[in-house]
């Protein structure tokens, strides 16, 4: 063997024990990836989202899908220092609430901010958008238990009947890739659920090798971040797109139960549990607008997702929850006229979002 050869079979087993010796120490480290996520250009280099990273179109939305909730948290301008003299507000929710078709500008944070409120001291009030597409409330508390160390005064919880159920609890992308703080929330407000938590990954997918995909959102994350701060675009905006259906199936049942629901099928527990974690921060929980048909069926079904008797029963016991624990909360279900929805029975108009936005605004206003 020339010395050539032997010099760089000595470099390729020495760079191989290194990348083995990385793996096993990264694998662990335990919670490398979330780590690796508070390093982030955002709020650095590049000025914070106004909304957490999400999309599947990278290469048109300056923007991504990932799972990573240190790294949605770095990316967003809420992690930023706060200016001094601000009331914060933040605002957790479903896609509605991210604003799905809508600028940030248009969203229920973006026209908040427009209006200039200011908190009962007189100071002004900061709108977040934490909203994240998904619907679960499980989802919201790991972003509400998350967020509480950022300061927030108030939070603004939008929820609606499909965030309850409790078979979809664990459904969302965004829980299922957390097994670490989903089982967190469950021992800290003493949750269970029907499904299996999820699995915490084996060594093998702790690794370099087996994170390969989730370091390479994170590195994806801030390269777009550079054209999202050049364009100021954070999603697809296709010209044309299905309207929410308006003519419904004659179909009664809800997640196949009809007339009421069994025991335990919605989750309670988990928006008791998501208004523990706001604390200290004061609440006002808002049900959310839908679209009402008044198309065929629709003496049947409200929407898509709900027949009648379903919604009915969940808004009476909201109602009579709210009553019971003293809660501040707004029922703007029927606030939105008909029109004034684009691609699902949530998702609202510009216009839509400014009839919302005047109702929290009007909530928010009333001091002690």
């Amino acid at each position: 063997m020339t010395e050539n050869a032997r010099f760089l079979r000595n470099v390729l087993w020495k760079a191989a024990l290194l990348f083995a010796v990385l793996n096993l120490l990264f694998a662990a480290w335990g919670d490398g990836q979330t780590a690796l996520g508070r390093l982030s250009l955002y709020n650095r280099l590049i000025p914070g989202r106004e909304r957490f990273p999400f999309g599947e179109n990278p290469q048109r939305a300056y923007n991504l899908s990932l799972y990573n909730l240190e790294a949605m948290f770095a990316a967003h301008q809420v992690s930023a220092p706060a200016p001094t003299g601000e009331a914060r507000v933040f605002l957790v929710g479903d896609s509605s609430v991210w604003g799905t078709l809508l600028t940030p500008a248009q969203t229920l944070a973006g026209q908040l901010n427009a209006m200039h409120l200011q908190s009962c001291d007189g100071r002004p009030l900061r709108f977040y958008n934490l909203g994240y597409p998904t619907l679960s409330l499980t989802k919201d508390v790991m972003i509400l238990d998350r967020a509480r160390e950022l300061g927030a005064e108030r939070m603004v919880w939008l929820v609606t009947l499909e965030s309850l159920v409790r078979e979809k609890q664990l459904d969302s992308p965004i829980v299922a890739n957390n097994p670490a703080a989903v089982r967190g929330l469950a021992e800290r407000y003493g949750l269970a659920w029907d499904e299996e938590l999820p699995a915490f990954p084996g060594f093998w997918q702790r690794t370099l090798v087996g994170q390969r995909r989730p370091l390479a959102d994170l590195f994806r994350l801030q390269m777009y971040g550079v054209m999202w701060a050049a364009t100021g675009v954070d999603q697809e905006y296709p010209s044309e797109y299905p309207p929410a259906q308006r003519d419904l199936e004659a179909d009664p049942s809800y997640h196949g139960w009809e007339e009421t629901f069994p025991p335990q099928a919605l989750a309670w527990d988990v928006l008791d549990a998501g208004l523990r974690a706001a604390a200290p921060a004061e609440v006002l929980l808002v049900n959310e607008p839908m679209l009402i048909s008044s198309g065929q069926n629709a003496d049947i079904r409200y929407n898509f997702f709900y027949p009648h008797w379903a919604y009915d029963d969940y808004r009476q016991a909201l109602s009579e929850r709210a009553a019971q624990q003293g809660w501040r909360w707004l029922d703007a279900w029927d606030l939105v006229p008909e029109a004034e929805f684009t691609n699902s029975a949530i998702h609202l108009t510009p216009a839509g979002e400014a009839l919302l936005a005047q109702a929290v605004a009007a909530e928010l206003s009333v001091c002690p």
